[in-house]
């Protein structure tokens, strides 16, 4: 058996979704919560498998007890389950360690086999937030991507080495030691690769150098 936690602010939902899970015998509602402090509650009691949660919820919002019971209890598995579909919700879900993404408008069906999924150690999201985070994926981070190594094309071979450990961090006097010049000879080529990059200063370097591939 899969045991559950049921976390949503009406009780209308609860039930629907309670009905939904009921269709699967290997499923089993062990908790209910009305908002997300409960939730968090109910699952250092209960001890789930999986927690699937509503976002929007008073007292404490689904992303907020997401991350409190990754934190109390990091053997549940957490699902979100939401009318929203932004973004921007995605990305936070996935950022505090939900393991499923699925909309209350998605085929039951979804809603059963992404249970399973995460119980056992995987992770869903339904095909519609799958095409957004994919579409943000290649449209933004492989856009972004793309730009930063055009722009660092137009460095020296040795610029690009000085870019590189002063995205890991290192001050002018520790890449002037990994390079084995002085340092007076560092801040030359920072000051060139601000000026190349387009960029104010050395935070901004280093997200180019990061964007671009030239930092693990």
């Amino acid at each position: 058996m899969t045991r559950i936690l049921l976390a949503d602010d009406e009780a209308m939902i609860r039930a629907g979704i309670r009905a939904i899970l009921a269709t699967d015998p290997s499923l089993d509602v062990v908790a209910e919560a009305g908002d997300g402090r409960q939730a968090v509650d109910l699952a250092i009691g209960h001890r789930p498998d999986v927690a699937l949660l509503d976002i929007r919820m008073p007292r404490l919002d689904g992303l907020g007890a997401a991350a409190e019971i990754r934190r109390v209890a990091p053997a549940t598995a957490v699902v979100m389950l939401t009318t929203f579909g932004e973004d921007d919700y995605i990305a936070k879900a996935l950022d505090v360690g939900a393991a499923g993404f699925l909309l209350k408008s998605g085929d039951p069906r979804e809603l059963i086999a992404g249970i399973h999924a995460v119980a056992q150690g995987a992770a869903y999201l339904s095909p519609k937030v799958a095409q957004r985070v994919i579409a943000q994926f290649s449209g933004g981070r492989m856009a972004r991507g793309a730009r930063a190594r055009d722009r660092v094309e137009a460095l020296t071979e040795r610029e690009r080495e000085v870019l590189a450990l002063l995205g890991a961090g290192l001050s002018n006097a520790e890449i002037a030691a990994r390079l084995h010049i002085v340092e007076g000879t560092v801040k030359a080529y920072v000051s060139a690769i601000l000026t190349r990059l387009g960029v104010r200063n050395r935070v901004q370097a280093a997200i180019v150098a990061h964007e671009a591939g030239l930092v693990a």
